[in-house]
């Protein structure tokens, strides 16, 4: 949630009703992040009243990504369900998205596919339905709505490393990784109260995040892989020219130094060195980043559990 002071205690009452009439034992995981407005002691006071509610602070505003991730981080349930603050998730719906978790031998990921959303035309419907389509045949997951309302299995959701811009393709994220996703029809209101938070700008991050995705399932997440091959690729260019002069020169006497084909099999031979390097020094930092995977990329100031505040342990990385 950020700045949701006009939503926070509607959110609240409705996903509460429905998780208890539903007889599921829950936790209810709200995640301020770095509000301005009276979220964070609308959220603390909520947590008084209810001993399932447990507030997560962020100490700045930091994106709608790593929230989920630091709430996800959180959870302890047998599933985990991301949705918005906004309630353009309705909380009536989340039984649904867990007993069809259930269904078929059961599943790792269950989203919901948006009916009839509401929003504006060309600033929001037509670029997600471009990008749920790119997303798709990028990833070969076919979830046609990747941003919304979802279902995990908790286990698998509190391994995943997110980082910016992979709540929008959370599904693909858990195919790549061999998990079983399906997807249910769910309801897209408009918001409660407020407004939007998000512009046709993001649509450039959204592009980056396809490419990005392409490429991680196109080579195994090696980057050698693609700049090993584009280093072949040169290489054996760079020879065959070179065999061209050289052959000039061994049986016609054409000089080597001063001509087009020698400068340009240099130059091949160069930039094949060059990609080849740049595949290993990508190897070498993926190895990096593996290794240091379990570092969160947020802090959190504190953690609200029944009208208590706790302190994360350490540096703040609870």
């Amino acid at each position: 949630m950020h700045n949701e002071e006009l939503c926070i205690e509607e959110f609240h009452r409705r996903i509460s009703t429905t998780l208890t009439g539903a007889g599921y034992s829950h936790e209810i995981i709200l995640v301020n992040d770095g509000s301005t407005d009276r979220t964070p002691r609308l959220m603390r006071e909520l947590s008084e009243g209810d001993p399932n509610l447990v507030g997560v602070n962020l100490s700045r505003n930091r994106g709608q990504c790593t929230a989920i991730y630091a709430g996800i981080q959180q959870s302890r349930g047998r599933y985990v369900v991301i949705m918005d603050g906004d309630l353009q998730h309705k909380p009536e719906e989340v039984p649904s998205l867990v007993e069809a978790m259930k269904k078929d031998g059961g599943y790792d990921l269950v989203s919901g596919m948006r009916q009839k959303r509401s929003e504006s035309k060309w600033l929001r419907l037509v670029p997600s339905r471009v990008a749920n389509w790119m997303i798709r045949k990028a990833s070969k997951c076919e979830v046609h709505d990747m941003g919304g309302l979802s279902c995990l299995d908790g286990e698998l959701a509190r391994s995943l490393h997110l980082r910016e811009g992979h709540h929008r393709i959370i599904p693909a994220l858990v195919y790549r990784m061999g998990g079983r996703v399906t997807e249910v029809p769910t309801s897209a209101p408009p918001r409660f109260a407020g407004s939007s938070h998000y512009g046709i700008g993001r649509s450039v991050d959204v592009l980056f995040d396809i490419v990005t995705l392409w490429f991680q399932n196109s080579f195994k997440q090696r980057p050698v892989y693609l700049f090993g091959r584009i280093a072949l690729a040169l290489f054996l260019a760079a020879s065959l020219l070179m065999a061209w002069v050289l052959f000039e020169k061994v049986f016609f006497g054409e000089h080597m130094g001063n001509r087009p084909p020698f400068f340009g099999a240099i130059l091949f031979y160069l930039a094949s060195l060059g990609f080849m390097s740049t595949g290993f020094i990508l190897e070498a930092l993926g190895d990096t980043m593996d290794s240091v995977m379990n570092t969160r990329p947020y802090v959190v100031r504190d953690i609200l559990k029944n009208g208590r505040t706790e302190r994360p342990n350490g540096n703040g990385q609870n």
